[in-house]
């Protein structure tokens, strides 16, 4: 389903972890309000895929390999943008892990990972767009957290620190911005892969559990498009969107 768009000029849209979940619906329906959407993931085959469905109805999408704990990498990804389209209104940091556990059960590793990144590479996203943007004189970075950056759950330590940290992160870019716009959206229970990453199996097994009241990844994306719609003196600063059944 199309929507017609509601700006007068398409925006060039950068999103990581664009090949499933909410980054894949987000770039859905930023290209079917007309905008350009540039999407990053590792797994271009289905980058590949989204981005000839996306031509296929009339929109406009560049597939590119990304790996945004590389800052080559993500640095590689927004030049691939500027030259494709000539400028980035946009920057989507989507991409995420959630391999859900204990402390106690050490798997540090998968610490590493976490911090690695949904901190790191957002920093990664940040550092890249912050020069463009700024000699463009606007842009908005909108950078996904969770509801375990204004919460904390046993199993969720490590994951809740890292989406805590991207508010932090968000809220400090805000303030030293005049140009730049900053928006943190906060999913509850969404549909995405991300239990996938949970190898603790008896944390799965609650997760998954959990995910019969997730709601669909397109709402988020529907959250996305209003606040990068806003007329350009409007920040919308931070969305929480939860299954209405959520606790």
């Amino acid at each position: 389903m199309t929507h017609p768009s509601t700006t007068a000029a398409p925006k060039t849209v950068l999103v990581t972890g664009a090949s499933s979940g909410i980054g894949e619906a987000t770039a859905r329906r930023l290209a079917a309000a007309g905008h350009h959407v540039v999407l990053g993931a590792r797994r271009v085959e289905r980058l590949t895929v989204l981005a000839k469905e996306i031509e296929g109805g009339g929109g406009s999408a560049l597939p590119y390999p990304l790996d945004v704990t590389d800052p080559l990498s993500m640095r590689s990804f927004v030049q691939a943008a500027l030259d494709r389209y000539g400028r980035i209104d946009v920057l989507v940091n989507n991409a995420g892990v959630m391999p859900l556990s204990r402390l106690d059960a050490l798997r540090t590793d998968e610490w590493d990972r976490m911090i690695d990144v949904n901190l790191r590479g957002v920093l990664h996203g940040i550092a890249a767009v912050l020069p463009v943007m700024t000699a463009q004189g606007a842009g908005h970075i909108v950078n996904i957290a969770s509801v375990s950056g204004l919460r904390v759950d046993p199993t969720a330590a490590v994951y809740s620190a890292t989406k805590h940290a991207v508010r932090a992160l968000s809220e400090g870019l805000r303030q030293e911005s005049r140009h730049l716009r900053v928006t943190v959206i906060s999913p509850g229970l969404t549909r995405s892969e991300l239990v996938d990453t949970i190898a603790d199996q008896d944390t799965k097994e609650a997760v998954t559990g959990q995910m019969a009241l997730a709601i669909p990844a397109a709402a988020i994306g529907e959250a996305i498009h209003y606040a990068i719609t806003q007329p350009a003196d409007v920040d919308v600063n931070e969305l929480v969107i939860r299954p209405t059944a959520q606790g």
